[in-house]
């Protein structure tokens, strides 16, 4: 049986005609991209948001920040400002974006800029002093008019890009066929205890190229969560029951996680970078306890009594390969 969905393919095929043809116009030089002396690594994916951007770009602070200067530039997804901002940590989610201002607030020696401009903003970042030695794009795999030196593709183990049909009847951004210019696939949000043979079956699925190596990733969340002036344990949780309140693209392993633990609660879930109302927000000020994700707590730390809101961290775990990942990304930046 067709989903509603279905009867918009034939939009879908001329969506997709478009990307294809603006594909080979980038690939043949008659539209032009910008290329950069500094490296610049992009992390994006082929579908419309929760393949987990935010975590892989903390990865890859995490491993650089420590040997070179660290630039990462967002567009501020939904943010109400517009332009170049070079950020402090003191702005809001609403005039930065919820995600730069999590990467500013949790590696305040790394440069994060949001420019809607990518080619403008890598080149205000160029004129800091120090300047950055490398620089992280976020979400920027279907960005052309800057050609990163190496580009990351994101998919998610729930949904797979090769499942997927293109704009408006799928969730794909542009033909799968798309994937060809990735340095490195990344499958994300994978069990745990994913197989070996699972993991050869979804290679065969996604068809890499010769040179195109595949990794797995799950997610792994900490055993706390943390709000302004303290810390719980999660096994303190099962003491009492709270409110789940997301506003990301998938939060389905998030919930099987904290059901997993036998924890009681309630879930309102909001859609991808949510904006709260006046209204939305006084109701959430009579919930006892309110537990949520890093990226929304940037969103309302300040709306909501410090003493009732906390956030779960999340990390970026390799299952197999993870020393492969890095020598690859620290190679390239070293020999740029």
């Amino acid at each position: 049986m067709l989903t509603p969905r279905k009867f918009l393919f034939p939009f879908s095929v001329l969506y997709g005609g478009v990307m294809r043809l603006r594909n080979k116009l980038y690939d043949r030089g008659i539209l032009s991209s910008r290329k950069f002396d500094v490296p610049v690594i992009a992390v994006g994916n082929l579908s419309m948001g929760g393949t987990g951007k935010t975590p892989m770009v903390e990865y890859l602070v995490s491993m650089l920040k420590n040997d070179y200067r660290v630039a990462v530039l967002s567009r501020g997804y939904r943010r109400k400002s517009s332009g170049f901002i070079l950020l402090t940590g003191q702005e809001t989610a609403t005039e930065a974006g919820d995600e730069p201002l999590q990467f500013k607030q949790k590696f305040p020696s790394a440069l994060v800029a949001v420019d809607e401009d990518r080619i403008n903003g890598i080149e205000q970042l160029l004129q800091e002093n120090p300047t950055p030695e490398v620089v992280l794009l976020d979400d920027a795999f279907q960005h052309r008019k800057v050609e990163a030196g190496f580009y990351i593709l994101l998919t998610s183990y729930t949904h797979l890009y090769r499942n997927d049909l293109v704009l408006p009847a799928g969730n794909l951004r542009e033909p799968a066929s798309g994937a060809k210019r990735a340095d490195v696939i990344v499958v994300t949000k994978c069990p745990a205890d994913m197989s070996i043979p699972e993991m050869k079956g979804i290679i065969k699925k996604l068809k890499p190229k010769k040179d195109q190596e595949v990794f797995f990733t799950t997610i792994g969340y900490s055993d706390s969560v943390f709000g302004r002036n303290r810390s719980l344990k999660l096994e303190e949780l099962k003491k009492t029951e709270f409110t789940l309140v997301t506003g990301i693209a998938n939060p389905k392993p998030l919930v099987e996680y904290l059901e997993s633990l036998g924890l009681k609660f309630s879930h309102k879930a909001y859609r991808d970078h949510h904006n709260f109302s006046e209204e939305e927000l006084k109701e959430l000020q009579f919930e006892e306890l309110i537990i949520t994700t890093e990226k929304d707590y940037m969103r309302l730390r300040n709306e909501i009594s410090r003493e009732k809101i906390f956030y779960l961290p999340i990390k970026t775990h390799f299952l197999e390969r993870g020393e492969s990942f890095d020598e690859q990304i620290k190679d390239y930046v070293q020999k740029k």
